[in-house]
């Protein structure tokens, strides 16, 4: 992989994990992100995280950082609990097995979103460009020249937009794979939990994932206890204590107001809008929203792509929810993220980028004028541009097969969920739960 350039569109999970594995395999690559720093805007916070997120980043990452990701994420789930929005228990499942919730081979457990894209940051001093919103790019045989909104380019031997929900990358090259709106919005919000807030929870909230029924409305929530937090295990990190994660979620037209104007709210809008929506529910559900860190609150709108026809690889290709956006069903979206950096980085390994120098070289010890050169006589650009794009098409290749799979997996969960007596409560009891071996 010798002098090949790569360009990532976007620093989120996916692409700081393939710029990190394709940095410890010796390639040039530089991560473009629109924000302006690392903590810009909110984008989560407890994500489930399984074997494809540990393998991933057991391969990608240096070992002190793999280490530094066990050490903080939270203490693994024992308990997910169904219960009404009355507080009364509907359904129960209690860990089982002996697994290490915290092996790469045997992840089972969650994470702070946060600390995690600061794990996957570490070491990308100058390969982490912020502030740099990609507008377009423009592919050629010999490269891709990236055009930002700024004004400023780039070039690269191979762009990847792992740019998300709303990847400028796919929008101009594979516009068909756009992904639809369900419909659905999730509003998410932050209750920190000292030891006297962690008393005044709700027992069946104690123990992992909660999922609360009440009609066409729903809750979910998370804890996530630190095994270490993450400032003590390294000062560099954020600080972060324990918190509780909820989500209220319905379909937009439950919210009573526009989709526009909600889209519109602030955090502190937000947050009074969803204690309308669980007025009647229990006062323990209650106040533990009232607790709440009100400026954490923010707005999801699920949408997922739809499967598109294989093709043609090139010097441009696409990662995570830029290309396989899903509803959080079964909890795959950043997990699958992460599996496709993983992969990239295995198909690139063992290709070269020979330099023009070198290209001129076996150009002028070949190429006869007027006659076509065979396989044997192309010069080392034409092979390792070959070499390339074969290695994209395999990633691409693997890639629809898995990604695609685990979009049809969550709208299959959630069709089939549907026939319940209660669609929103087991779409929700999966949100965050993910594949249970």
């Amino acid at each position: 992989m010798s002098g090949l350039r790569v360009a990532v569109a976007g620093g989120g999970l996916g692409g700081l994990c393939l710029a990190q594995g394709l940095l410890k395999a010796g390639v040039d690559v530089t991560v473009y992100e629109r924000d302006a720093q690392l903590a810009a805007r909110r984008q989560g916070y407890r994500l489930h995280v399984d074997a494809r997120a540990g393998l991933a980043l057991e391969q990608c990452l240096p070992a002190g950082s793999l280490g530094l990701f066990q050490a903080t994420c939270s203490e693994g789930s024992t308990r997910l609990t169904v219960v009404s929005e009355r507080l009364r228990v509907l359904n129960e499942q209690r860990r089982t097995g002996s697994a290490d919730p915290y092996a790469p081979a045997t992840l089972s457990t969650s994470v702070n979103r946060q600390t995690l894209r600061e794990v996957l940051a570490a070491g990308l001093d100058g390969r982490l460009v912020f502030g740099c919103e990609l507008a377009s790019y423009q592919a050629g045989p010999d490269g891709v020249r990236l055009h930002f909104a700024d004004g400023r380019q780039a070039e690269a031997d191979l762009l990847v937009g792992a740019d998300g929900v709303g990847s400028a990358v796919r929008r101009q090259y594979l516009p068909a794979a756009a992904p639809a709106d369900t419909g659905k919005r999730v509003v998410y919000g932050k209750t920190p939990l000292g030891p006297a807030e962690e008393d005044r929870l709700p027992s069946a909230l104690r123990d992992g994932f909660t999922a609360v029924t009440g009609g066409a409305v729903g809750m979910a929530t998370g804890l996530v206890r630190f095994r270490e937090r993450p400032e003590r295990a390294a000062p560099w990190l954020s600080p972060a204590g324990d918190y509780l994660m909820w989500a209220v979620a319905a379909d937009r037209g439950r919210f009573g107001v526009t989709d526009e104007r909600l889209a519109a709210m602030s955090p502190a809008e937000l947050h009074a809008l969803t204690a309308k929506l669980i007025r009647t529910w229990h006062p323990d559900l209650r106040a533990l929203h009232a607790r709440a860190a009100v400026d954490e609150t923010f707005l999801v709108r699920v949408c997922t792509s739809p499967p598109v026809p294989p093709w043609p690889p090139s010097r441009v290709t696409l990662l995570g929810d830029a290309i396989h956006a899903m509803s959080p069903a079964r909890g795959s979206g950043a997990n699958t993220a992460l599996q496709d950096a993983a992969l990239l980085c295995r198909t690139l390994a063992g290709t070269e980028h020979a330099s023009g120098e070198q290209a001129g070289t076996e150009q002028a010890g070949t190429e006869q004028a007027g006659t076509e050169r065979t396989g044997a006589e192309r010069t080392g650009a034409e092979r390792t541009s070959g070499d390339l794009i074969a290695a994209v098409g395999e990633y691409e290749r693997q890639m629809r097969d898995y990604g695609y799979a685990a979009v049809a997996a969550s709208s299959q969960a959630e069709a089939e969920t549907g026939m319940r007596h209660n669609r929103l409560m087991f779409w929700l009891y999966r949100r965050m739960t993910g594949p249970r071996g």
